[in-house]
């Protein structure tokens, strides 16, 4: 009775009737996305992380000008990248035959192309402006006046953890929810420090311990694609689920057309952590690229995101040559099991299998 008064409270505060979160994938969802996920019932997301504070006010009122339900941001609490001329020139310069096979020349230097918000005032201002429901934290905590900014701007508070340390460390902050992510993710860990050991935890794993162990409520995320694996983790003691690989084939996605093949073929069923196309370590359907970093160690990658830099060039010249190997082309390990449909249909049908 009170783990269901628990699950009843942290839904009313997400203002959600039903405990499923669209994970907020950047590059991929959409204010469209969002949107028709919220208008279902769900709580839509957009992910921010690699957009301007411009950008994301933009993303954020086209949501709202297609709904009046909650809205759930997430940005990114990376360390900021240090530079490293020379790993960075000895990185392009492996790359470059794989450009030169697309009539293509790599990036003359690497950018840091995303912007951390630990250092992105001019975002946290704009969130507190335009208050969505929720925002979250992946790849560690926000600054103590952040947290303290962006919940005077009554804005509900998440974060991703991978293990019970980080979940402490969310917990002591005083935020209002973990996000549990397990290894089977898709996308980027979470993990506050990448070059650290990686527990490597199970989604059902993290759960159960954090369930036994922490005091925050817990969105349990991870390798999730129907209504039967949001039953499961609730019954472990998760007050509600987060999917985002399962999304990444509905109508609203920006996933292209390349991904959306791999997808939705034999790719699905063979995905990979690697730090090869990023600098951070994100699992992907098995392509050219996570090949290609299988020989390589992780301190001859840049820091994330300056590698991106040099993904994304690269990506975009295979592209161009018609190739669809070279893409970050995130994917879970319940890919194999993705529906294609609208995000609506997608809702209601993972409401219909819960029960809803």
């Amino acid at each position: 009775m009170m783990a269901a008064m628990a699950n009843a409270a942290l839904l009313d505060r997400l203002g959600i009737g039903l405990p499923i979160v669209q994970a907020p994938m950047a590059g991929v969802s959409t204010p469209a996305m969002a949107a028709a996920a919220s208008n279902a019932g769900a709580l839509g997301s957009l992910g921010v992380g690699a957009m301007t504070a411009d950008q994301a006010r933009e993303a954020i009122r086209a949501f709202k000008a297609a709904s009046a339900g909650p809205l759930h941001v997430n940005v990114f609490t990376h360390r900021p990248a240090r530079v490293d001329p020379h790993r960075e020139a000895a990185w392009l310069q492996r790359l470059q035959p794989e450009f030169e096979r697309f009539h293509a020349q790599p990036p003359a230097e690497l950018r840091e192309v995303y912007t951390s918000f630990l250092v992105d005032d001019a975002m946290c201002a704009m969130l507190c402006e335009e208050r969505p429901r929720v925002v979250s934290f992946h790849f560690g905590l926000a600054r103590t006046d952040q947290i303290v900014r962006l919940r005077g701007a009554g804005i509900v508070l998440l974060a991703t953890a991978t293990c019970l340390r980080e979940a402490r460390a969310i917990e002591t902050a005083g935020l209002d929810a973990i996000v549990a992510q397990g290894f089977e993710a898709g996308g980027h860990r979470g993990v506050f420090d990448p070059d650290a050991d990686d527990a490597r935890m199970t989604t059902a794993d993290l759960v159960r311990t954090l369930a036994q162990r922490a005091s925050l409520p817990i969105v349990a995320a991870g390798g999730l694609m129907d209504g039967a694996d949001i039953a499961a983790m609730l019954a472990l003691g998760a007050s509600a689920a987060q999917l985002g690989t399962a999304f990444v084939a509905t109508d609203e996605s920006l996933a292209d057309a390349g991904y959306r093949a791999r997808l939705l073929g034999e790719d699905a069923h063979h995905t990979q952590m690697t730090r090869a196309i990023s600098g951070r370590p994100a699992r992907c359907l098995r392509n050219d690229f996570t090949r290609l970093g299988d020989d390589v160690a992780p301190d001859a990658i840049p820091d994330y995101p300056i590698a991106y830099d040099a993904g994304k060039a690269l990506h975009a010249a295979a592209k161009a040559a018609g190739s669809s190997g070279w893409g970050a082309q995130w994917a879970g390990e319940g890919a194999p099991r993705v529906r294609p449909m609208s995000t609506q249909r997608l809702v209601q049908t993972l409401a219909a299998e819960l029960g809803h």
